[in-house]
């Protein structure tokens, strides 16, 4: 079914702080880990909830063989590629940052404890549980790295399943290369291909260790806007956890769904 697509109309101020602009080595994996994800928090566990429900649905209903996954702007997260795990032979951690780049690949030899708590709450899922080896050692064998930049990404419709978790809202204050971000991610994706991403909502900006680096001020209206004409059906959900995380933003909000078919998707 072809859809009415409003054109976005998004501007973006002369000082904007853009993509190219960032010191991407400064970003300190360690400290960022430490303050997120050393504990499993509410919020992630929320979106663990969504994201492994989505993935399991599609894959009890589409039984293909072992699939490509890709997990855009992965940074020191790996909860969303251990999200795809199970139906993937291999998945794209791709990275822009050269120390989290370095960090992730210190981690497919063995990841550190602390990401075995979002692995339990992904085993609450049959296709997690009933997963016929040790997770270390599928991730192990399925993840590799790869460093690039997001606009960069012009793979058209390699991958078979994608996650991009707070990434295209936190890397400019132009609303222009948000959207512009969430596109390179979706068109990466094959057509019918299962998705997940999340957003910083009204994010005002973050630190990683002793910097801070910019985000792009955007709500659910922006980022239905921004996924709309590249996916199929899908859904936003603002999510029902109200603990901050840190300081500066309203909230976080999941989308998941699935990548268009061609004969939808509007030209490059």
């Amino acid at each position: 079914m072809v859809r009415y697509r409003e054109p976005m109309t998004f501007r973006s101020p002369a000082d904007a702080q853009l993509n190219a602009d960032v010191t991407w080595a400064a970003f300190d994996p360690i400290a960022y880990v430490d303050h997120n994800y050393r504990d499993l928090q509410a919020e992630d566990a929320e979106i663990l909830h969504i994201v492994r429900d989505h993935f399991g649905d599609h894959f009890r209903e589409h039984t293909t063989g072992p699939v490509s996954g890709i997990d855009v702007g992965a940074g020191a997260n790996l909860y969303p590629a251990l999200s795809m795990l199970p139906w993937c032979d291999e998945i794209t951690l791709f990275e822009r940052s050269p120390s989290n780049v370095d960090y992730l690949k210190g981690q497919v030899e063995s990841y550190d404890d602390n990401w075995d708590q979002f692995w339990r709450v992904l085993c609450k899922r049959e296709a997690y549980g009933a997963l016929d080896v040790d997770p270390r050692a599928k991730f192990r064998e399925t993840v590799r790295v790869q460093q690039g930049n997001i606009f960069d990404l012009l793979h058209e419709g390699q991958w078979s399943m994608g996650t991009m978790f707070f990434v295209a809202e936190s890397m400019t204050t132009c609303h222009e290369e948000f959207a512009r971000g969430v596109e390179c991610f979706l068109r990466a994706l094959a057509p019918g291909a299962p998705f997940a991403a999340a957003f910083m909502e009204h994010s005002l900006g973050y630190h990683a260790g002793k910097h801070f680096f910019p985000a792009c001020d955007v709500g659910e209206s922006e980022v239905y806007k921004s996924l709309e004409p590249f996916a199929g059906e899908f859904e936003t959900v603002r999510l029902k956890a109200s603990a901050a995380v840190r300081d500066g933003y309203s909230g976080m909000i999941v989308a998941y769904g699935h990548r268009d078919s061609d004969s939808n998707i509007p030209a490059g």
